[in-house]
């Protein structure tokens, strides 16, 4: 039977005797990687190879080299969400951006980062200042005034963080700079005018998240002195996978993944749902059929995700995704290796970055719809294991945004 690395049933440990990842085989993978992307650095060589196909007839080219070196990858999840939007407001980003970077101004030692901060508050206020009428005029009218609110907040709340760096109050700093960008954030949600595109027709009658939406996910953590029970916050993308996210959400308001079990959890990623049984996916009780879900990419640059194919099917070996395997706990949905429109239920989220995955360099960007990060709790993700339960995961905001909702149809 063909090895597939994030469906296939034998990949679930506690069901089958078989080795779960076919080890071996992962880390020849993972060193011929590494020996084709030294010489891919050196020679312009294609440099990944897939364990299935012979590394002399890969012909999957490397990003630019520009690509890699460009500047870190941005890591954050709120960060990557913020810039998933499909806004194009230059003063926002502006007044966006220095906040950010008060993240690596906190990473020198003692009181002297302050000073570093104190820079980036600067540079945020002035380009608010400078910027705030095209801030302004970027918001949608509908969300005009919630908007303003969020601005005014942002403007006091700035002021707060210059007062708490003048009184060298470094432990303040971080909540501050947190509340400051969730401000941000919203302000850029309240530039979003509806729904940017439609959905190909094909897809139009399955439950569809046309927005964001927010869950918490219980799991009740076993033999595991340090922690006991976890939530984690769960920020949904519907702008840049609406079909995935609103499968994912359908299937929340189905209950249907209370009481299952973390099915894989090796360090490399976090796995569930697949059902009891012999179905590897949701069946849909209205046609008893299992649901599939077409692959969903949202490339930057483009207004609209592409549907049913590899970026590597379509030549696209340069572009870069809208959601991409930047961020510790990036969400997506599993499938059959060799049949892209196989997704169902299956969710991983990625834990750590390896020759396979460097962030802005990863070849897991573009085979696998990412439909959303962990945001709080998300460390705790390591400390899972096989057999922890998911307790719950409930929708906190957002469910208003899923139009076609079958579980409604379901009652």
């Amino acid at each position: 039977m063909a090895h597939k690395p994030y469906l296939q049933k034998h990949t679930i440990q506690h069901r089958s005797n078989q080795h779960p990842l076919k080890r071996l085989d992962f880390k020849l993978k993972e060193c011929a990687i590494s020996i084709a992307l030294a010489v891919g650095l050196i020679t312009g060589m294609p440099s990944y190879a897939d364990a299935n196909v012979n590394l002399n007839s890969y012909n999957w080219a490397l990003p630019d080299l520009s690509v890699l070196i460009s500047g870190p990858p941005i890591k954050d999840p709120g960060a990557l969400l913020r810039y998933a939007l499909p806004i194009d407001n230059k003063a926002v980003r502006e007044v966006q951006k220095p906040l950010e970077d008060i993240t690596e101004s906190l990473k020198i030692a003692g009181v002297k980062a302050l000073d570093s901060v104190e820079r980036n508050v600067r540079q945020a206020s002035r380009a608010l200042k400078q910027g705030k009428s095209l801030v302004v005029s970027g918001l949608a009218e509908s969300k005009k005034e919630h908007g303003l609110e969020l601005l005014d907040k942002l403007e006091a709340g700035m002021d707060e963080l210059q007062q708490i760096v003048e009184d060298k109050k470094r432990e303040e700093v971080a909540p501050k700079q947190k509340e400051l960008l969730n401000y941000v954030g919203g302000v850029e949600e309240d530039m979003v005018d509806g729904f940017p595109y439609e959905v190909p027709e094909e897809y139009q009658s399955m439950p569809l998240l046309k927005g964001r939406a927010t869950v918490d996910m219980k799991v009740k953590v076993k033999d595991n002195p340090n922690v006991d029970e976890c939530v984690f916050r769960i920020v949904l993308d519907g702008y840049n996978a609406p079909v995935t996210a609103g499968n994912f959400v359908d299937l929340v308001e189905r209950h249907f993944y209370d009481g299952m079990e973390i099915q894989r959890a090796d360090g490399f990623v976090v796995q569930t749902g697949d059902p009891e049984g012999p179905a590897e996916g949701f069946i849909d009780p209205s046609t008893e059929k299992t649901r599939t879900i077409p692959l969903e990419i949202t490339v930057k640059g483009e207004k609209a995700p592409v549907y049913g194919a590899t970026l590597e099917d379509l030549g696209l070996y340069k572009a870069q995704t809208k959601l991409p395997f930047n961020a510790f706990g990036t969400m997506a949905m599993a499938r059959d290796e060799f049949e892209n429109n196989s997704g169902s239920s299956q969710i991983f989220w990625l834990l750590k970055e390896s020759e396979l995955t460097p962030s802005n360099a990863n070849i897991l960007d573009g085979r696998y719809a990412v439909f959303g990060y962990v945001t709080q709790n998300e460390d705790f993700l390591a400390d899972l294991k096989v057999g922890d339960v998911i307790e719950s995961i409930q929708v906190v905001s957002g469910l208003d945004n899923l139009v076609n909702p079958s579980y409604k149809i379901a009652g």
